[in-house]
């Protein structure tokens, strides 16, 4: 998500920056689109009743984080399957 919405490599170099996306457009590349893609969007890429309950819980919203700060938002919890499989301490 970082680099779709930045355009900039790891050295801070910027590429491609007439590609840069929103911060919901790369949420929705990286969880709908991603689903769609596989033809699997009928049980997953968004939070819906009777769809897999496979999601993270985030230290901060990616949708009002600053670009330059989404990469250091942590994980704080992991749910696959409706079970809570990482929790950050």
């Amino acid at each position: 998500m970082h680099l779709a919405v930045n355009r900039v490599t790891q050295t801070g170099k910027a590429i491609s920056q007439d590609e840069r996306v929103t911060n919901k457009e790369a949420l929705r590349m990286h969880t709908y689109n991603g689903a769609y893609a596989s033809f699997e969007e009928n049980i997953k890429g968004s939070l819906e009743t009777g769809k897999l309950a496979d999601m993270v819980v985030l230290s901060e919203s990616l949708l009002s984080a600053s670009p330059d700060k989404i990469k250091d938002i942590k994980v704080d919890i992991t749910i696959i399957d409706g079970n809570i499989v990482y929790e950050r301490n």
